[in-house]
């Protein structure tokens, strides 16, 4: 890929990580932030949107790390197992411990109420099956799994940091921006890399 292309990767990244936060943030935090619209404070919904947005572009920051490290890994996994076919197996017995780990750890360490953390692990895997069957359909199927392995594996590493606190509104407010950088690097990549291979092609 061009590196021009990378650099537009990069910032329109930033800036969807940015914008996602700046908006859902107000939602995901409604409680501590509706006095500032019952007060009709501009000066303030405008510096907390700001500091949202200045939050989100560390959340697209650590999206774009990982999404680079899967892709170094991606490639690792495929020389190592010498092709696809068991690379995907492997994958997917990692999505599912992953999974698994996401209810059973939680549970384990912070007790209450299972069903939270079920709906949670569940939503992770319906966007991240939405996101590889759109990726699938865009490019090929055995783009499938690593679509669903990226989705899964890579954001839960990624969202560690307030997995580990477990306090509620942070766990959404990086989860969300997370899943959609995520999604948006995802999707896409394979346009850029056409662009970029097009331009390559010697003109006749």
């Amino acid at each position: 890929m061009k590196s021009r292309y990378i650099v537009q990767l990069f910032f329109s990244t930033l800036l969807v990580g940015g914008l996602v936060t700046g908006i859902l943030g107000f939602i995901v935090r409604w409680d501590e932030f509706q006095v500032y619209f019952t007060d009709f404070d501009i000066l303030k919904i405008l510096s907390t949107l700001f500091w949202l947005f200045g939050v989100g572009l560390i959340f697209s920051l650590v999206s774009q790390m990982g999404f680079f490290a899967y892709l170094t890994v991606h490639r690792f996994g495929l020389g190592i197992f010498k092709g696809v076919k068991l690379w995907n197996a492997v994958q997917i017995v990692l999505v599912l411990f992953v999974l698994f780990d996401l209810v059973y750890f939680r549970y384990k360490a912070f007790e209450g109420n299972v069903t939270p953390y079920f709906i949670d692990t569940l939503f992770l895997l319906i966007v991240a099956l939405v996101v590889a069957y759109v990726k699938a359909k865009q490019t090929n199927k055995e783009a499938f799994v690593p679509a669903v392995f990226f989705m899964v594996v890579v954001t839960v590493i990624e969202w560690m940091p307030v997995l580990r606190v477990n306090e509620h509104s942070w766990l959404y407010l990086m989860l969300f921006p997370l899943l959609i950088c995520n999604a948006y690097q995802l999707l896409i990549l394979h346009k850029l890399n056409q662009k970029s291979a097009q331009e390559k092609k010697p003109s006749k």
